[in-house]
């Protein structure tokens, strides 16, 4: 579904990592997603996190984007927010999602944005906003992560 972007990451979380020999754009290059839905991560930061979708190859049978792929988007955004917040040593677990479908897309590409809602040491919730090509905002999701210790992860080490 097109080519694979890289994904922006600030340079000392990408450093982070890599010490624990970790590749954050292997990672979170969206999987199985990019190929089954077209998820492309543009950005992302535990302060925000910015992903694409193309509507065409996702959509319901009236022909509108399917509020399950805008849900799969939001999650994903999320979900690389609450775990770059958590660092190294945890998992993020999404345990809850909302989603409110405001308009229909017929085609063209959504854009997602997941800015924190709450960041704490056990959890962390993401609002997640996508948008049309016209800017016009087609679904607002929150997502809850719990943040589990990561298994081998060095003990003392938490999310602030």
């Amino acid at each position: 579904m097109g080519e694979q972007t890289t994904v922006k990451f600030p340079q000392d979380v990408i450093d982070e990592y890599a010490e624990l020999g970790v590749d954050l754009n292997a990672i979170f290059s969206a999987g199985q997603l990019r190929d089954r839905m077209g998820v492309e991560i543009v950005e992302a930061s535990a302060e925000r996190v910015v992903g694409t979708m193309p509507v065409e190859g996702n959509t319901q049978p009236y022909g509108l984007l399917h509020g399950g792929a805008s849900a799969v988007l939001a999650e994903t955004l999320g979900s690389i927010g609450a775990m770059l917040h958590g660092g190294p040593s945890k998992i993020a677990v999404g345990v809850d999602l909302n989603c409110t479908h405001h308009r229909g897309v017929r085609n063209g590409l959504v854009t997602g944005v997941a800015t924190p809602v709450h960041r704490g040491r056990t959890t962390a919730t993401y609002e997640i906003v996508i948008t049309d090509e016209r800017d016009k905002r087609v679904c607002t999701a929150r997502l809850t992560c719990l943040l589990r210790t990561s298994p081998g992860a060095p003990t003392g080490t938490a999310a602030s």
